[in-house]
């Protein structure tokens, strides 16, 4: 299992679910906090403004499932499937996620700061508007992905592909072109300065 930043240790649990079946459950502001799920099916769920504090997920699926105003705070994710599961306005503050599969999941207007995802397949997966300051994206693959308009201030991006990926309004000021690869990626004309300047280029007007 992949390690959080700077070595700290998942928060532990005091009580267990097991094999749950909340297929196409509406949950509107359940609490859970501390609870270790294990093979929790949320299949198709519609999750609105529930918070989960301090939980472990253990191959939970959460395929299909929409999540609006849901949060889910320092909690880890180990071996979890979430196909085509949104996120809309959620806050994942200091997650951690380990061989999780990402296809098709879709992340808007959230916060994800200081989340782990070191080596995340993220290239079917699009990021909006969300806040990933300090996020640990060290060796994620975004090939082709989609990461636009996104806070990534003071984020670890180390051997990081984004080739092909889309990365319009996202702050890049944590960025160092020579530890990512980036052929083909999408960025604006003011991004491209700041790429220039980290690479020490001297940019000047004319």
């Amino acid at each position: 299992m992949a390690d959080r930043k700077y070595g700290e240790a998942a928060p532990k649990t005091e009580t267990t679910v097991s094999g749950a079946d909340w297929h196409g459950q509406v949950m509107k502001g359940h609490q859970h906090q501390r609870v270790l799920f294990v093979d929790l099916d949320l299949t198709e769920a519609q999750n609105s403004g529930s918070v989960f504090n301090e939980c472990t997920f253990r191959r939970a699926r959460f395929n299909a499932s929409s999540h609006q105003g849901a949060a889910f705070l320092n909690c880890t994710f180990t071996s979890c499937r979430f196909f085509d599961t949104t996120f809309t306005e959620c806050k994942l503050v200091g997650s951690m996620f380990s061989g999780c599969e990402f296809e098709s999941m879709a992340v808007v207007d959230g916060d994800w700061s200081f989340v782990g995802l070191p080596g995340a397949d993220l290239r079917r997966a699009s990021f909006l508007r969300t806040r990933l300051r300090e996020a640990d994206l060290t060796g994620v693959q975004c090939q082709g992905g989609s990461m636009k308009d996104l806070d990534l201030s003071g984020a670890w991006l180390h051997s990081a592909n984004l080739s092909g990926c889309d990365l319009r309004g996202s702050d890049l000021s944590a960025l160092e072109p020579e530890t990512v690869q980036l052929k083909d990626a999408i960025i604006t004309i003011d991004q491209s300065i700041i790429v220039a300047k980290a690479l020490g280029l001297d940019v000047r007007r004319k």
